[in-house]
């Protein structure tokens, strides 16, 4: 078992993973004012959660979007495992062709999920994960990333209007029975459900267009399993598609 970790700018996802199974999935804060001591608690509570002593994992690798917090994560798992995570980067071996204008700018997370989608997805695919951010990824029919989108995610959407409206109260996520919203709250549901649903369905028909043909279409992250059942689009919803994608990539830059 290796112990996989994907940080985000809100969640950092822990997982324990190998070629058989999934053996646990959690998530803990992304806080820029833990020291690695404090990470390194909250990953060896997740493994006594889970009964797995930390002579289980054979091995570690981060993915990360918070560069600063790089140091402490890794030294966190060097406190609890006795070694040193890798690190996913420009120098790794990923096996993808990156068609970009600078590759090296391409977000790890984003090659992560797209490179565990080829494994297991026909293609051409677009990958969509909702965290933070909104990301929507496209391979394509011969299995080079060719880019995407970046949209503001439902949260960040949620509380700007919130934020910046002296009307407009926080809300929970949560699906209305219509469109038409009868008050405040449904409405603004409305907007944030429908509306995502609508604009991932929009970007895909537009994405899809752009390819020529259909694409398999598969979804991750935090809030995916908000907003694909409001899809007009059938797709498939993977929570551990990142933590598959890490695997792959231990693998290949190990053996």
């Amino acid at each position: 078992m290796i112990l996989a970790i994907d940080m985000g700018n809100t969640n950092i996802v822990i997982g324990g993973i190998d070629d058989e199974r999934t053996y646990f999935v959690e998530r803990v804060t992304t806080n820029h004012n833990k020291t690695d001591l404090e990470y390194a608690v909250n990953i060896k509570s997740i493994l006594e959660l889970y009964g797995i002593s930390p002579q289980q994992i054979e091995g570690a690798i981060l993915s990360s979007v918070v560069p600063p917090l790089n140091a402490a994560i890794l030294s966190a798992v060097e406190k609890i495992c006795g070694f040193r995570p890798l690190l996913v980067g420009s120098g790794m071996k990923t096996g993808m062709n990156i068609l970009m204008d600078n590759p090296k700018t391409v977000g790890s997370d984003l090659i992560v999920a797209a490179v565990a989608a080829v494994q297991n997805f026909t293609c051409p695919i677009i990958i969509i994960d909702m965290g933070t951010a909104t990301t929507m990824s496209v391979v394509d029919a011969r299995g080079n990333y060719v880019g995407g989108v970046i949209l503001p995610g439902p949260k960040v959407a949620l509380d700007s209007l919130s934020g910046h409206t002296a009307q407009l109260p926080y809300i929970s996520f949560g699906t209305p029975g219509r469109a038409i919203g009868k008050n405040t709250i449904d409405c603004m549901r409305s907007g944030i459900m429908y509306g995502t649903a609508a604009m991932i369905d929009g970007m895909i028909d537009r994405m899809e267009q752009e390819l020529g043909a259909p694409a398999s279409l598969v979804a991750t992250g935090g809030l995916a399993a908000y907003f694909m059942p409001l899809c007009r689009h059938q797709i498939t919803c993977e929570d551990d598609l990142l933590l598959r994608g890490l695997l792959i990539l231990y693998n290949k830059n190990t053996q």
